[in-house]
């Protein structure tokens, strides 16, 4: 069994940033395609991030598009979300994802293991 552990959320200003991390526990080797979600509250989970198997493939949710960097340590199986120019509209929990296909992209369920979340809240 694989346990995505998030790290990296808090509290942050109009205009801040954040890195968000997540590595599984487990001690597996496999390397996984990997994408971030999110819920903000009373609102649907939606796609924030993703990255494929090997690092050459990334997409963004128009949201998000110019203000968000995925990136990957491949050696670590952690996978990084960078959010720069936060808003108040980011405030959600933040959940990674991690699948066997070479790339999930959007589509949560070619993700086979999700996190606890972290907790990313936008305010003044």
């Amino acid at each position: 069994q694989v346990h995505l552990v998030e790290s990296g959320g808090g509290l942050v200003q109009p205009g801040g940033s954040l890195n968000l991390s997540c590595s599984p526990s487990g001690g597996t080797s496999t390397t996984w395609s990997m994408g971030w979600f999110r819920r903000a509250p009373g609102k649907d989970r939606e796609f924030v991030a993703a990255i494929s198997r090997s690092g050459g493939t990334t997409d963004y949710a128009d949201s998000v598009k110019g203000r968000v960097t995925i990136s990957r340590e491949r050696s670590k199986n952690t996978v990084y979300l960078q959010l720069n120019s936060l808003k108040p509209e980011d405030t959600a929990i933040y959940y990674c994802a991690a699948g066997v296909v070479l790339y999930g992209g959007a589509d949560p369920a070619l993700y086979r293991y999700w996190g606890q979340g972290t907790q990313v809240t936008v305010s003044s």
